[in-house]
Protein backbone atom coordinates (compact mmCIF):
# COMPACT_ATOMS: atom_id res chain seq x y z
CA UNK A 1 0.00 0.00 0.00
CA UNK A 2 2.80 2.44 0.91
CA UNK A 3 4.58 1.66 -2.36
CA UNK A 4 1.35 2.34 -4.25
CA UNK A 5 0.98 5.72 -2.50
CA UNK A 6 4.57 6.67 -3.21
CA UNK A 7 3.96 6.13 -6.94
CA UNK A 8 0.88 8.36 -6.94
CA UNK A 9 1.38 11.57 -8.88
CA UNK A 10 -1.37 13.99 -9.84
CA UNK A 11 -0.95 16.62 -12.53
CA UNK A 12 -4.54 17.70 -12.98
CA UNK A 13 -7.93 17.71 -11.27
CA UNK A 14 -11.34 18.02 -12.91
CA UNK A 15 -13.79 20.58 -11.57
CA UNK A 16 -17.21 19.11 -12.32
CA UNK A 17 -19.07 22.36 -11.51
CA UNK A 18 -22.85 22.13 -12.18
CA UNK A 19 -24.57 19.42 -14.21
CA UNK A 20 -27.14 21.20 -16.38
CA UNK A 21 -28.38 21.70 -19.93
CA UNK A 22 -26.70 23.94 -22.50
CA UNK A 23 -29.37 26.65 -22.06
CA UNK A 24 -28.97 26.59 -18.29
CA UNK A 25 -25.17 26.75 -18.71
CA UNK A 26 -25.55 29.88 -20.84
CA UNK A 27 -27.92 31.41 -18.30
CA UNK A 28 -25.63 30.81 -15.33
CA UNK A 29 -22.62 32.02 -17.36
CA UNK A 30 -24.39 35.31 -18.12
CA UNK A 31 -25.55 35.72 -14.52
CA UNK A 32 -22.10 35.07 -13.00
CA UNK A 33 -20.44 37.35 -15.58
CA UNK A 34 -22.81 40.19 -14.68
CA UNK A 35 -22.26 39.57 -10.94
CA UNK A 36 -18.48 39.50 -11.41
CA UNK A 37 -18.47 42.73 -13.45
CA UNK A 38 -20.72 44.65 -11.03
CA UNK A 39 -18.74 43.40 -8.03
CA UNK A 40 -15.42 44.48 -9.51
CA UNK A 41 -16.74 47.91 -10.51
CA UNK A 42 -18.49 48.44 -7.18
CA UNK A 43 -15.49 47.53 -5.05
CA UNK A 44 -13.09 49.59 -7.19
CA UNK A 45 -15.49 52.54 -6.81
CA UNK A 46 -15.55 52.15 -3.01
CA UNK A 47 -11.75 51.97 -2.78
CA UNK A 48 -11.41 55.04 -5.04
CA UNK A 49 -13.93 57.09 -3.06
CA UNK A 50 -12.40 56.24 0.32
CA UNK A 51 -8.89 57.08 -0.93
CA UNK A 52 -9.93 60.34 -2.65
CA UNK A 53 -12.63 61.81 -0.35
CA UNK A 54 -11.17 63.09 2.92
CA UNK A 55 -14.31 62.83 5.08
CA UNK A 56 -14.55 59.09 4.28
CA UNK A 57 -11.09 58.43 5.74
CA UNK A 58 -12.44 57.22 9.08
CA UNK A 59 -11.99 53.85 10.87
CA UNK A 60 -15.27 52.41 9.52
CA UNK A 61 -14.40 53.23 5.91
CA UNK A 62 -10.81 52.13 6.42
CA UNK A 63 -12.07 48.62 7.24
CA UNK A 64 -14.58 48.83 4.37
CA UNK A 65 -11.70 49.65 2.00
CA UNK A 66 -9.83 46.57 3.25
CA UNK A 67 -12.98 44.50 2.77
CA UNK A 68 -13.31 45.73 -0.82
CA UNK A 69 -9.68 44.83 -1.60
CA UNK A 70 -10.29 41.38 -0.12
CA UNK A 71 -13.48 40.94 -2.18
CA UNK A 72 -11.65 41.75 -5.43
CA UNK A 73 -9.02 39.10 -4.68
CA UNK A 74 -11.70 36.67 -3.48
CA UNK A 75 -13.99 36.70 -6.52
CA UNK A 76 -11.03 36.78 -8.92
CA UNK A 77 -9.85 33.52 -7.39
CA UNK A 78 -12.94 31.41 -8.19
CA UNK A 79 -15.36 33.10 -10.58
CA UNK A 80 -13.12 33.54 -13.68
CA UNK A 81 -12.26 29.82 -13.62
CA UNK A 82 -15.93 28.97 -13.13
CA UNK A 83 -16.83 31.17 -16.12
CA UNK A 84 -14.13 29.47 -18.22
CA UNK A 85 -15.44 26.01 -17.31
CA UNK A 86 -19.04 26.98 -18.05
CA UNK A 87 -18.17 28.54 -21.41
CA UNK A 88 -15.52 26.17 -22.77
CA UNK A 89 -16.62 22.94 -21.02
CA UNK A 90 -12.90 22.33 -20.26
CA UNK A 91 -12.94 21.21 -16.62
CA UNK A 92 -9.26 20.59 -16.03
CA UNK A 93 -7.19 22.51 -13.47
CA UNK A 94 -3.55 21.71 -12.79
CA UNK A 95 -2.48 20.56 -9.34
CA UNK A 96 -0.38 23.73 -8.62
CA UNK A 97 -3.26 25.94 -9.83
CA UNK A 98 -5.69 24.03 -7.61
CA UNK A 99 -3.47 24.44 -4.53
CA UNK A 100 -3.02 28.13 -5.35
CA UNK A 101 -6.78 28.60 -5.70
CA UNK A 102 -7.30 26.79 -2.40
CA UNK A 103 -4.67 29.00 -0.70
CA UNK A 104 -6.28 32.26 -1.92
CA UNK A 105 -9.78 31.04 -1.08
CA UNK A 106 -8.91 30.07 2.52
CA UNK A 107 -6.90 33.28 2.92
CA UNK A 108 -9.79 35.49 1.75
CA UNK A 109 -12.52 33.66 3.67
CA UNK A 110 -10.58 33.97 6.93
CA UNK A 111 -9.56 37.57 6.31
CA UNK A 112 -13.20 38.50 5.80
CA UNK A 113 -14.05 36.80 9.11
CA UNK A 114 -11.57 39.04 10.91
CA UNK A 115 -12.40 42.22 8.97
CA UNK A 116 -16.12 41.81 9.74
CA UNK A 117 -15.19 41.31 13.41
CA UNK A 118 -13.10 44.51 13.35
CA UNK A 119 -16.00 46.39 11.78
CA UNK A 120 -18.36 45.06 14.48
CA UNK A 121 -15.91 46.25 17.15
CA UNK A 122 -15.79 49.66 15.48
CA UNK A 123 -19.60 49.92 15.55
CA UNK A 124 -19.66 48.76 19.18
CA UNK A 125 -17.26 51.53 20.23
CA UNK A 126 -19.11 54.14 18.13
CA UNK A 127 -22.56 53.34 19.57
CA UNK A 128 -21.90 51.99 23.07
CA UNK A 129 -19.00 54.22 24.18
CA UNK A 130 -18.99 57.11 21.69
CA UNK A 131 -17.09 59.51 23.97
CA UNK A 132 -14.03 57.24 23.85
CA UNK A 133 -14.28 56.49 20.12
CA UNK A 134 -11.52 58.87 19.00
CA UNK A 135 -9.16 57.56 21.69
CA UNK A 136 -9.80 53.82 21.16
CA UNK A 137 -10.12 53.74 17.37
CA UNK A 138 -6.86 55.52 16.68
CA UNK A 139 -5.15 55.17 13.31
CA UNK A 140 -2.52 52.84 14.78
CA UNK A 141 -5.18 50.54 16.29
CA UNK A 142 -7.07 50.35 12.97
CA UNK A 143 -3.88 49.49 11.06
CA UNK A 144 -3.03 46.87 13.69
CA UNK A 145 -6.49 45.21 13.47
CA UNK A 146 -6.37 45.16 9.66
CA UNK A 147 -2.79 43.82 9.63
CA UNK A 148 -3.69 41.01 12.04
CA UNK A 149 -6.69 40.12 9.85
CA UNK A 150 -4.48 39.76 6.78
CA UNK A 151 -1.39 38.18 8.38
CA UNK A 152 -3.07 35.55 10.59
CA UNK A 153 -5.01 34.09 7.70
CA UNK A 154 -2.10 34.41 5.30
CA UNK A 155 -0.09 32.12 7.59
CA UNK A 156 -3.07 29.80 8.18
CA UNK A 157 -3.83 29.46 4.45
CA UNK A 158 -0.16 28.79 3.74
CA UNK A 159 -0.05 25.99 6.36
CA UNK A 160 -3.22 24.33 5.02
CA UNK A 161 -2.02 24.55 1.42
CA UNK A 162 1.42 23.13 2.24
CA UNK A 163 -0.06 20.19 4.18
CA UNK A 164 -2.50 19.36 1.38
CA UNK A 165 0.13 19.78 -1.35
CA UNK A 166 2.00 16.80 0.15
CA UNK A 167 -1.09 14.57 0.16
CA UNK A 168 -1.41 11.70 -2.33
CA UNK A 169 -4.37 11.44 -4.72
CA UNK A 170 -4.46 7.91 -6.17
CA UNK A 171 -8.18 7.43 -6.69
CA UNK A 172 -10.63 9.89 -8.23
CA UNK A 173 -9.35 13.25 -9.44
CA UNK A 174 -12.86 14.63 -9.95
CA UNK A 175 -13.71 17.53 -7.64
CA UNK A 176 -17.49 17.78 -7.48
CA UNK A 177 -17.48 21.56 -7.11
CA UNK A 178 -16.80 24.71 -9.14
CA UNK A 179 -13.57 25.46 -7.24
CA UNK A 180 -10.93 23.48 -5.35
CA UNK A 181 -12.83 22.96 -2.13
CA UNK A 182 -10.72 21.96 0.88
CA UNK A 183 -13.32 19.58 2.32
CA UNK A 184 -13.69 17.64 -0.94
CA UNK A 185 -9.94 17.47 -1.54
CA UNK A 186 -9.43 15.99 1.92
CA UNK A 187 -11.98 13.28 1.06
CA UNK A 188 -10.24 12.56 -2.25
CA UNK A 189 -6.80 12.18 -0.65
CA UNK A 190 -5.48 8.61 -0.49
CA UNK A 191 -2.84 9.32 2.15
CA UNK A 192 -3.49 9.93 5.84
CA UNK A 193 -5.29 13.28 6.37
CA UNK A 194 -5.54 13.15 10.17
CA UNK A 195 -3.18 16.10 10.62
CA UNK A 196 -5.04 18.50 8.33
CA UNK A 197 -8.46 17.38 9.61
CA UNK A 198 -7.40 18.00 13.21
CA UNK A 199 -5.82 21.31 12.24
CA UNK A 200 -8.94 22.34 10.32
CA UNK A 201 -11.19 21.50 13.28
CA UNK A 202 -9.07 23.68 15.59
CA UNK A 203 -9.08 26.52 13.04
CA UNK A 204 -12.88 26.38 12.64
CA UNK A 205 -13.37 26.54 16.42
CA UNK A 206 -10.69 29.15 17.22
CA UNK A 207 -10.60 31.36 14.12
CA UNK A 208 -14.12 30.65 12.82
CA UNK A 209 -16.56 30.51 15.71
CA UNK A 210 -14.60 32.87 17.99
CA UNK A 211 -14.97 35.89 15.63
CA UNK A 212 -18.65 35.00 15.24
CA UNK A 213 -19.10 35.01 19.03
CA UNK A 214 -17.31 38.38 19.26
CA UNK A 215 -19.57 39.83 16.55
CA UNK A 216 -22.66 38.40 18.27
CA UNK A 217 -21.58 39.86 21.62
CA UNK A 218 -20.91 43.25 20.01
CA UNK A 219 -24.37 43.36 18.46
CA UNK A 220 -26.09 42.27 21.67
CA UNK A 221 -24.44 45.26 23.37
CA UNK A 222 -25.27 47.53 20.40
CA UNK A 223 -28.96 46.52 20.32
CA UNK A 224 -29.16 46.90 24.11
CA UNK A 225 -27.70 50.42 23.85
CA UNK A 226 -29.98 51.39 20.95
CA UNK A 227 -33.04 50.19 22.89
CA UNK A 228 -32.17 52.69 25.66
CA UNK A 229 -32.21 55.66 23.26
CA UNK A 230 -35.37 57.66 23.99
CA UNK A 231 -36.02 59.28 20.61
CA UNK A 232 -37.17 57.07 17.74
CA UNK A 233 -35.10 59.14 15.32
CA UNK A 234 -31.98 58.46 17.38
CA UNK A 235 -32.70 54.74 17.45
CA UNK A 236 -33.21 54.60 13.67
CA UNK A 237 -30.02 56.58 13.02
CA UNK A 238 -27.96 54.39 15.36
CA UNK A 239 -29.31 51.13 13.93
CA UNK A 240 -28.94 52.24 10.31
CA UNK A 241 -25.21 52.79 10.87
CA UNK A 242 -24.71 49.08 11.60
CA UNK A 243 -27.61 47.33 9.83
CA UNK A 244 -25.64 47.05 6.55
CA UNK A 245 -22.78 45.31 8.32
CA UNK A 246 -25.16 42.99 10.18
CA UNK A 247 -26.80 41.95 6.88
CA UNK A 248 -23.44 40.96 5.37
CA UNK A 249 -22.41 39.11 8.56
CA UNK A 250 -25.58 36.98 8.56
CA UNK A 251 -25.26 36.06 4.87
CA UNK A 252 -21.53 35.38 4.97
CA UNK A 253 -21.32 33.45 8.22
CA UNK A 254 -24.56 31.61 7.49
CA UNK A 255 -23.22 30.41 4.15
CA UNK A 256 -19.67 29.51 5.18
CA UNK A 257 -20.26 27.95 8.58
CA UNK A 258 -23.43 26.26 7.37
CA UNK A 259 -21.67 24.61 4.42
CA UNK A 260 -18.76 23.36 6.50
CA UNK A 261 -20.80 22.12 9.48
CA UNK A 262 -24.57 21.56 9.56
CA UNK A 263 -25.28 21.26 5.85
CA UNK A 264 -22.75 18.51 5.17
CA UNK A 265 -25.02 15.66 6.24
CA UNK A 266 -28.38 17.17 5.32
CA UNK A 267 -27.99 18.36 1.75
CA UNK A 268 -26.72 16.91 -1.49
CA UNK A 269 -23.50 18.10 -3.08
CA UNK A 270 -25.46 19.94 -5.78
CA UNK A 271 -27.34 21.96 -3.18
CA UNK A 272 -24.13 22.59 -1.30
CA UNK A 273 -22.58 24.09 -4.43
CA UNK A 274 -25.55 26.44 -4.77
CA UNK A 275 -25.10 27.56 -1.16
CA UNK A 276 -21.38 28.09 -1.87
CA UNK A 277 -22.38 30.58 -4.58
CA UNK A 278 -24.01 32.59 -1.78
CA UNK A 279 -20.70 33.54 -0.21
CA UNK A 280 -18.45 33.31 -3.26
CA UNK A 281 -20.55 35.47 -5.60
CA UNK A 282 -23.53 37.06 -3.84
CA UNK A 283 -21.86 38.41 -0.67
CA UNK A 284 -19.00 40.18 -2.55
CA UNK A 285 -21.69 41.66 -4.83
CA UNK A 286 -23.80 42.84 -1.89
CA UNK A 287 -20.86 44.42 -0.03
CA UNK A 288 -20.52 47.47 -2.33
CA UNK A 289 -24.29 47.69 -2.97
CA UNK A 290 -25.33 47.52 0.69
CA UNK A 291 -22.61 49.85 1.94
CA UNK A 292 -23.24 52.48 -0.77
CA UNK A 293 -26.98 52.44 -1.40
CA UNK A 294 -27.77 52.51 2.33
CA UNK A 295 -25.06 55.00 3.28
CA UNK A 296 -25.74 58.73 2.89
CA UNK A 297 -22.08 59.72 3.31
CA UNK A 298 -20.93 57.44 0.49
CA UNK A 299 -23.79 58.57 -1.79
CA UNK A 300 -22.91 62.20 -1.04
CA UNK A 301 -19.25 61.51 -1.82
CA UNK A 302 -20.25 59.79 -5.09
CA UNK A 303 -22.31 62.82 -6.17
CA UNK A 304 -19.52 65.21 -5.15
CA UNK A 305 -16.93 63.15 -7.02
CA UNK A 306 -19.22 62.98 -10.07
CA UNK A 307 -19.65 66.77 -10.06
CA UNK A 308 -15.90 67.19 -9.60
CA UNK A 309 -15.16 64.83 -12.48
CA UNK A 310 -17.65 66.69 -14.69
CA UNK A 311 -16.04 70.02 -13.76
CA UNK A 312 -12.57 68.69 -14.64
CA UNK A 313 -13.91 67.33 -17.94
CA UNK A 314 -15.45 70.66 -18.93
CA UNK A 315 -12.33 72.55 -17.82
CA UNK A 316 -10.19 70.26 -19.96
CA UNK A 317 -12.47 70.73 -23.00
CA UNK A 318 -12.46 74.54 -22.57
CA UNK A 319 -8.68 74.45 -22.22
CA UNK A 320 -8.37 72.50 -25.48
CA UNK A 321 -10.76 74.85 -27.29
CA UNK A 322 -8.93 77.95 -26.07
CA UNK A 323 -5.48 76.76 -27.05
CA UNK A 324 -6.37 74.84 -30.21
CA UNK A 325 -6.27 78.06 -32.29
CA UNK A 326 -2.85 79.16 -31.11
CA UNK A 327 -0.61 79.21 -34.23
CA UNK A 328 2.46 76.99 -34.21
CA UNK A 329 5.49 78.62 -35.73
CA UNK A 330 7.94 76.38 -37.50
CA UNK A 331 11.43 77.81 -37.37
Amino acid sequence: MNGHLNNCTVNEFHLLAFSMSAHAQLGIFTLILVIYSITMLGNVLIISLICLVSHLQTPMYFFLCNLSVQDIIYISDTLPKFLAITKSRIHGITFPACITQLFIFVFCIGTEFFLLTSMAYDRYIAICIPLHYAIIMRKLICILLASVSWMVWLVNALIQSLILSHAKFCNSKDINHFYCDLKIMIKLASSDTTIIQTYLLVIIIVLGFLPFVLILTSYICIISTIAKIRSSGGRIKAFSSCSSHLTIVILFYGGVLGTYTILESEHSQQQEKLISLLYTALVPLLNPLVYTLRNKEVLKAMKHYQRLSTWYRYTFIIHILLYSNVPIKIV
